[in-house]
């Protein structure tokens, strides 16, 4: 592939301060590249709410990286704006299965964002990639944890979960790179495993007694609704658990090889290197 040179126009990164964002911003700038990180509480102010914050956050950028809103209602105007700002090219956040889940609520925004960003007419390529490794030590997997029990609704079917670390070494590359115009890559860890057996290696690793246990959604939701989950939130996430239980998100996907020239990493070296930092200790 060859590097679009570099300009003093910034890349305009959405969702900074979150797992992939924070991930992406350092790796544009070693690159020499100027970043404009943007975030409700970022370098740059952005907010989806705030109509006010787009056009100070688009200004001169010549590229970005959309991470969409839960609700996709202000996409379409946001897209324009960037769009006649002079934004060329977007690298759109979007997940696996996306297509498989039109018509359930918890993808629909993801969907409908990557359809706007496809019919603008600027130069755009789409990521979807499976559940992240880092949900084990940076999200909610994480806080279940430290209490040395992880229950979801899932059973026993595998997922090649994908290192967050690789998701931001695709980003950078289509931010910079040529040849990837009008591309959807799905992205996944080189081989699939099922919660259970994640959890397990994570314990291994830790040296905690850690378990992984297999509950219906209708008690996974009585559990988030005790733990002051509002019932909302509950239902969806419950839905995306049986959704992920339904296998769709466990073939092995190629875009991380595609796109990078290498395989993913494997799961074993992500509990490896964050077992190091103490993650999953008591105390952390």
């Amino acid at each position: 592939m060859t590097t679009t040179p570099h300009t003093d126009a910034p890349v305009l990164v959405l969702g900074a301060t979150g797992k992939t964002g924070r991930r992406i911003v350092p790796r544009l700038r070693a690159a020499g590249h100027t970043v404009r990180a943007a975030s409700r509480s970022g370098e740059t102010r952005f907010d989806w709410t705030d109509r006010a914050t787009w056009a100070p956050a688009l200004s001169g950028a010549r590229a970005l990286y959309l991470v969409a809103p839960e609700d996709p209602e202000p996409v379409p105007d946001f897209v324009a704006q960037a769009k006649a700002a002079g934004v060329r090219r977007f690298v759109v956040l979007s997940g696996r299965g996306a297509e498989q889940a039109e018509g359930r609520s918890f993808l629909t925004g993801m969907l409908d964002s990557e359809r706007i960003v496809r019919e603008s007419g600027v130069d755009w390529t789409v990521i979807r990639p499976n559940n992240f490794a880092q949900n084990f030590s940076e999200d909610f997997f994480h806080t279940a944890l430290l209490t040395g029990r992880l229950a979801l609704p899932v059973g026993d079917t595998p997922e090649p979960f994908v290192d967050v670390e690789d998701i931001a070494d695709v980003v950078v590359a289509l931010l910079t790179e040529d040849g990837h115009t009008h591309r959807v890559y799905d992205l996944s860890g080189p081989r699939a495993l099922t919660y259970a057996e994640a959890v397990a290696e994570i314990a291994a690793a830790s040296g905690r007694p850690l378990r992984f246990e297999a509950i219906t959604p209708e008690q996974f939701q009585a559990e988030l609704t005790e733990q002051s989950v509002p019932a909302e939130v509950a239902r969806e996430l419950a839905h995306l658990f049986v959704f992920v239980s339904e296998g769709h998100l466990s073939p092995l996907a190629t875009g991380v090889r595609d796109v990078l020239g290498r395989e993913p990493r494997d799961f074993t070296e992500y509990v490896k290197t964050t077992a190091a930092t103490n993650a999953w200790t008591a105390t952390a």
